[in-house]
Formats: structure tokens, C-alpha cells, sequence
């Protein structure tokens, strides 16, 4: 959920979540350990090298704010008022939608009947989940002075809004954001009522026009305009500054303007059904991060937002414009957030829902042994548990006493990532043959134990992107098909030493690779089995785990050879083109 669901957190004792670790289905997703292209070709296809020309990197330019905004002049909004047959568009209070939702689903039990049960069927995980899902009420109000210790398996390389990229940071930095859109659990688009008091499209769809409320300031008080966003898009829009997760889509806006403080008028290239999610990116304070990114020597301008002192300051004393702020921040070990008196209360009047934890700390704990001796002792009230973990390690008296555990679907898939630059991956045929390579029973049965299916595609069957007539999985082992696949693409032993080798650009290269990976033990056993079978097509390859914010640095940097990677299933397909279309940033 996108920024307006941080209110979701609610006091609702310690649950525990399950993650699936590869995709939708079943308690946690589906299972997609291997990349999942589409069919096999035949071996005589040639090497895709065009994906790989596509992938260069791009002359260097000069450092410009806002360089990629075409020049435009917007008409006046009183002659955008006679032109625009303006349509209303839903601003919702998403956590006063929540609260009805659920008065339509009464409990399956009370709360102290659900600390009670044992997670041992399908039905008393039911239980479990309607028990404990629940808002605060008039009887049983929340504790807005209580503090959450949330579990986090890896630091952030950022607290910057528009530089986020993965999980963790989404689910901190998702804290303390400043937001105009999100969309609710059926993915239905909204605005914020936190934000926003009125939200129209024009009904040819290349205009839509948002009033912001007034009531809205900066974690330092200063009050939030219509200019931060503006503002915001053109920093988004800068080729030098790194955005990974936010440039596809805001760049299919010619532009946005601000006709006062308050009044948003946001213009279309095209009048796509689309549009709606272009609407959805990270703002950030214009008095803040202006001085250093406008009308400044470009040779002194660290578009990074990283480097520059001033932004290493930032960093760990961001201004926000969401609920939270940081009260302190611990690299490697955590990072507390504290609810900020002047997100609710202006000149002394509530003006929004206060947050229900006044305190939430973020424990830095990539092991997850270490984790979950931590979540028994009492250190984190939540984390999220491995299929081990589940099936072997919180089913006694001991883990029940202080804690209890569900289950539900996440629309999550993993995959292993392959650097097209590299030569044993520049042709198709080879990833293919590492597809084929992976023993997928063994890491359903031994290694999830049965509790994540393969994936076909990246969306989870019961959602409605997911392709009616699907088939099944294209994948299972077929090392003899793999090794066919890599002789066809010129891949043989032709030493003897039991590595296969393949002659590029004048130079014998082995088929030898390093597979990259975050430091849990899981993840670890995935890559594991990844080279037990690779092993026997005579392809050699190296496990090299390491901290999480390690490997996504390399993953922007594309310094690596192989990984092993994954993604939320997202909502509209047509949001997740920056990770799979071709060339875009976040396609490692």
C-alpha cells in the first residue's frame, strides 16, 4: 500500500507474519526461484544481443534540474475551468474505510481466545487472523503513549523519499512521507483525506486537478504547498539524480503546476486509463532540498543527495511530512521513529487520527536465528517467519507464552537475476538452461517445506492481473535439456577439467560465476541448492552472501554477476515497467 496506509499498524498485541519467499499462493506466495521467461526456444536461436546493446550505458550529460521536463506553458486555471469538463474522484479517510470494513466482518473469537489457540489448522489460523486483526475501540481503546519494536532484516541505504528502492526502506521511510495518492486492498485509487480536499479529472483524461489541504507542515514548521510538489516531480525528473523506483511513470507527465500554494493542476502527455498511478510519487521539501539542487554550480551539486555533508545530515535528521519522525537512528543496529505532535494537532486542534504507537523501533537484525531468539526473549514484537522457522521452531509451550503466529497471502516472487553483460548470460539460451538446471521439488518439499508453489509469471494467481488461461509453470529439472540448451550457445568442456568454457573475444572464459545474495540463512540454502545443481552441467558457481544494503548498492551499481532477487507483486502492471521493461533502472 502506498503511502495513506501507515495508519494501518494498529495495537494489536504481537502478531507474527509468515513471508513467503517466492510469490503468491498457499500461506505465503508462490515459489519462483528461477528467472521465468517465456517458453523455450529452440536451440538454434541466436544470443538476444540486442537487450544487451539496449542496456549501455548512456553519454554522460551535464548535471540540470528538471532536465528531463520538455518545455511547456500551461494555460490559465480560468481557462482551464471553461475548457475542462472536471470529474469528481474519490478522497477517502483510508483508515475510517478500514474501520467499516471491518464492522462488517465480526470476529471469529475475541483476543484473549485467539492468544490462546495453537496455529495448527487452517481454521484456527482463521481465528487467529479475525481475533487479533482488529481496530481500537470504544472498548478497547489504543494506547497512543505505546511503543512497537518491529523487526527489520536489513538497514536502509537511505531515508530520502524519492530514493527508496527496497522493502525495508519502503516500510520505514512509508512512515514518514508526505503523500496526495494511494489506493485501498481491492486497488482502487485514491486521495488522502490526510492531504487533500478535493481530487477532479477532466473528462478527456489529460488533466487532473487536486486542492491540497492547508493544514499540512513540514516536521519543522514549515507549512507543505503545492509548490513541494512541483518541485518534487522536477527533481524526479533530473537525470542525475538517482530514482530508481520513481521515474517510470512521473515521466509520463509533461507537467505539473502549482497556480497557488494550494491548487494542483497536473498535465498529461496522453490520455491513458493509466494515468492515475502517474499521480503517485514521493514529495519532498522544497525549502529543504532546494538550495542545494537549483540554481547552483553544477560542479558543485551532489546529485547523489547523499554524499554532500549536508545530505549525510539529512539522513540521519530527515525533515518529514508524514505522521513520524526519527528520533534516532543507529546504523546496522536500528532506527527509532516517534509520532510527531504537529502531523494531528495545529494551534491546538486535532486535525487528523493521532498514530497508535507513539514510539515505533525498527531493530536491525539481518540473522534470523539471532531474530527470532530476540521476538522469544521479547526484544521485537513482530517479524516475519521463515517455512523452518514455522514448521520446526514456534509450535512449544516456551513460544506460545509470549507470543502467537498467522499466516496469510503475500504477492511476493523471487527469482535469480542474471547480468546480461556478463558473457555467460549475454544469450538467452543459457538462462534458459540455468532454468532448467534448478531442482524446483527440492526446493518446494525440502527447503519450504511445501508451503510455496513455483510461479508462471510475477502476479499471484488471485489476483485479477493474473492471465485466466495460464498455464502451468513452465520450468521443472531437465539437466539434459539444460546442457543441450548451453552446447547449442557454445558452452563445452573442451579442457576436460570439469568446468565447462566458451571462447569470447579471442579469450577462453569457464563457465564460473559469483551468485550474490543477502546474509539469511534461507536465502543461502536457495542459492545452495542453485549450485548443487549446476554443479552437474559442469557449471561452477560461488556463493557470496552479504548485508542487505550491500547487495542492493551493487544491484543500482549492476556490479555483479548473478543474483538471487525479488519483488512485491505490485498493483496495475502497468506500475512495475521500471523493473521489468527493458533499459530501466531498476531492471538489474
Amino acid at each position: 500500500m502506498t503511502n495513506p496506509f501507515w495508519r494501518y499498524l494498529t495495537a494489536i498485541l504481537v502478531l507474527v507474519s509468515f513471508i513467503g519467499c517466492f510469490g503468491p499462493s498457499k500461506p505465503a506466495g508462490n515459489k519462483g526461484a528461477t528467472t521465468t521467461t517465456s517458453g523455450s526456444s529452440s536451440v538454434d536461436e541466436e544470443p538476444d544481443t540486442e537487450t544487451v546493446a539496449q542496456e549501455e550505458k548512456k553519454p554522460d550529460t551535464p548535471y540540470k534540474f528538471g532536465d528531463l521536463v520538455e518545455p511547456f506553458t500551461p494555460p490559465t486555471l480560468e481557462e482551464l475551468d471553461k475548457t475542462a469538463e472536471w470529474k469528481d474522484r474519490p478522497v477517502v479517510d483510508t483508515l475510517k474505510l478500514l474501520r467499516e470494513h471491518l464492522e462488517t466482518e465480526k470476529p471469529l473469537v475475541s483476543v484473549e481466545e485467539a492468544l490462546k489457540l495453537r496455529n495448527n489448522s487452517p481454521e484456527n489460523n482463521a481465528k487467529i487472523l479475525s481475533g487479533l486483526g482488529r481496530q481500537p475501540d470504544a472498548e478497547s481503546p489504543a494506547n497512543f503513549s505505546a511503543e512497537i519494536n518491529r523487526h527489520a532484516y536489513g538497514d536502509v541505504n537511505t531515508l530520502n523519499p524519492i530514493l527508496v528502492s527496497s522493502t525495508v526502506e519502503f516500510d520505514i521511510v512509508g512512515m514518514l512521507t508526505y503523500g496526495l495518492f494511494g489506493f485501498d486492498w481491492n486497488f482502487n485509487p485514491l486521495a488522502s483525506a490526510d492531504t487533500v480536499v478535493s481530487w477532479q479529472t477532466s473528462a478527456d483524461g489529460m488533466y487532473d486537478k487536486v486542492v491540497m489541504r492547508k493544514d499540512a507542515v513540514w516536521s519543522d514548521g514549515t507549512p507543505i504547498t503545492a509548490h513541494d510538489v512541483v518541485f518534487s516531480f522536477q527533481a524526479i525528473m533530473t537525470s542525475k539524480i538517482p530514482v530508481p523506483a520513481q521515474r517510470s511513470g512521473t515521466d509520463k507527465l509533461r507537467w505539473i503546476e502549482a497556480y497557488d500554494d494550494h491548487t494542483l493542476v497536473f498535465f498529461h502527455k496522453k490520455p491513458y486509463a493509466t494515468n492515475v498511478w502517474n499521480l503517485n510519487f514521493s514529495i519532498i521539501p522544497k525549502h529543504i532540498y532546494g538550495p542545494k539542487l537549483i540554481d547552483v554550480d553544477p560542479e558543485k551539486v551532489d546529485p547523489t543527495l547523499i554524499n554532500d555533508p549536508y545530505f549525510v545530515n539529512l539522513e540521519n535528521n530527515p525533515v518529514t511530512g508524514g505522521p513520524y519522525i526519527v528520533k534516532s537512528r543507529s546504523r546496522g543496529q536500528e532506527i527509532v521513529l516517534e509520532a510527531r505532535e504537529n502531523w494531528h494537532t495545529i494551534d491546538g486542534k486535532q486535525v487528523r487520527d493521532k498514530p497508535h504507537f507513539h514510539r515505533v523501533r525498527f531493530r536491525i537484525r539481518p540473522d534470523a536465528s539471532v531474530s527470532l531468539l530476540a521476538l522469544k526473549a521479547g526484544d521485537i514484537d513482530e517479524m516475519q517467519l521463515s517455512p523452518e522457522m514455522w514448521m520446526n521452531q514456534t509450535n512449544d509451550d516456551a513460544f506460545y507464552k509470549t507470543n502467537t503466529k498467522a499466516y496469510d497471502v503475500e504477492w511476493v516472487e523471487f527469482h535469480f537475476l542474471w547480468n546480461l553483460k556478463e558473457p555467460q548470460f549475454a544469450d538467452k539460451r543459457v538462462r534458459q538452461a540455468m532454468s532448467y538446471a534448478m531442482d524446483y521439488e527440492e526446493l518446494i518439499s525440502r527447503l519450504r517445506y511445501g508451503l510455496d508453489e513455483q510461479c508462471n509469471g510475477i502476479f499471484n494467481p488471485a489476483s485479477k492481473w493474473y492471465p485466466k488461461d495460464n498455464p502451468p509453470p513452465l520450468y521443472k529439472q531437465d539437466l539434459d535439456k539444460a546442457e543441450e540448451l548451453l552446447e547449442a550457445a557454445g558452452w563445452t568442456d573442451s579442457d576436460g577439467d570439469g568446468v565447462r568454457d566458451k571462447m569470447v573475444n579471442g579469450k577462453k572464459v569457464n563457465f564460473e560465476f559469483t551468485l550474490l545474495t543477502t546474509n539469511k540463512q534461507d536465502r543461502i540454502e536457495i542459492c545452495t541448492l542453485l549450485k548443487e545443481s549446476l554443479e552437474q552441467i559442469q557449471v561452477r558457481c560461488h556463493i557470496k552472501p552479504l548485508e542487505f544494503p550491500a547487495v542492493i548498492d551493487k544491484l543500482h551499481k549492476k556490479d555483479f554477476q548473478a543474483a538471487l532477487g525479488g519483488w512485491g507483486t505490485g498493483t496495475d502492471p502497468y506500475s512495475l515497467e521500471n523493473i521489468f521493461k527493458t533499459g530501466e533502472e531498476r531492471n538489474y
